[in-house]
């Protein structure tokens, strides 16, 4: 038997050990059983899918943003039970010790007035109000967030990645070159607008004020300046484009280029450019921003990866309202 075989049937064994401990036997608990979906041809069950879920809907996590509609919330959920499921092949386990401070580290946070370990009733009471469940479902939830980060740690920590001193230069040029601009957006659909609005202002600076009161939901003030850094990467500013922008004189018109939805026509406000020098005295502080972006984007191309080996099939249908009854097993 293969090693991955013998892992996988290793790990069904485990889940449903567990669910023999933890689940009683009346039809509405067995329902629990039933599968969900599927990932590396192994079923995952409802009880470890409404697990995930809650954990998802419950605790904000690094790997994760807010799901902001149910569509998302399904993805978040199965990206939640593939990362669990593959922390559990690698054997990678969280201790008392670090569950039992993660778990302080919260009720730090959440300012509660009374001792966990002391008062069981008010720590009871607390996990009713705070997960809609019992304090077993809320510390095996810390449990297998800290498994997940973990995972994610040993993944980073893998990540060989070479950094050049060109590469942190140029990370140093995004920071420090600043622009404040003006823009009006466009629609893909609507370039040869923009392309009209250009011109016009080029030639008549009072056309771009009219402009920006007749499309004043699609204007938009970014006289900052702001980073370079922060315009490419967050408004989607073409570096070429921006490079160029910060070239030109104030109150100039620089032509219609993508941002991230569109096109936008800009009016240079304010340029600040970076002092070479500068580089000299951080130069070690961009060689490890640059090589941390690097992991994370391996990371990130990792976790695509294993998506795409786990060939996740889905059974259960999100937009069917169903009861979640409570579990305390994690999709270990």
């Amino acid at each position: 038997m293969s090693r991955l075989k013998y892992l996988n049937a290793l790990f069904v064994f485990v889940v449903f050990f567990i669910s023999a401990l933890t689940v009683c036997f009346s039809q509405e608990e067995k329902e629990e059983d039933k599968p969900a979906g599927e990932f590396f041809g192994i079923p995952v069950s409802m009880g470890n899918y409404y697990f995930a879920k809650r954990a998802v809907i419950t605790f904000g996590a690094k790997w994760r943003g807010v799901p902001r509609t149910e569509e998302e919330l399904e993805d978040l959920t199965w990206q939640e039970l593939l990362l669990s499921y593959e922390a559990f092949r690698r054997g990678i386990e969280v201790t008392d010790k670090e569950k039992e401070e993660e778990i302080d580290r919260i009720m730090l946070a959440e300012k509660t007035e009374f001792n966990r370990k002391e008062d069981k009733q008010a720590y009871e009471k607390w996990a009713e109000e705070k997960i809609k469940g019992s304090v077993e479902l809320f510390e095996n939830q810390i449990e297998h967030l800290l498994r997940i980060e973990k995972l994610r740690q040993q993944v980073l920590d893998s990540i060989e990645v070479k950094v050049t001193k060109k590469e942190a230069y140029q990370k140093f040029l995004d920071e420090y070159n600043s622009l404040g601009v003006e823009l009006i957006q466009f629609d893909d659909s609507q370039l040869k607008e923009a392309e009209k609005l250009y011109k016009q202002a080029r030639s008549n600076p009072e056309v771009w004020e009219k402009k920006k009161e007749e499309k004043a939901e699609s204007f938009k003030d970014l006289k900052g300046p702001y980073a370079l850094d922060f315009l490419i990467n967050l408004w989607g500013f073409d570096r070429k484009d921006a490079y160029r922008m910060i070239k030109m004189r104030q109150g100039r018109f620089y032509k219609p280029a993508p941002i991230y939805k569109g096109y936008a026509v800009f009016k240079i406000i304010a340029i600040r450019k970076a002092d070479p020098k500068e580089f000299d005295t951080r130069e070690d502080q961009y060689f490890d921003k640059v090589r941390n972006m690097k992991k994370y984007q391996g990371l990130k191309d990792w976790a695509e990866e294993l998506k795409k080996q786990a060939n996740i099939k889905i059974f259960i249908k999100p937009e069917v309202k169903q009861e979640e009854p409570e579990t305390n097993e994690a999709s270990e």
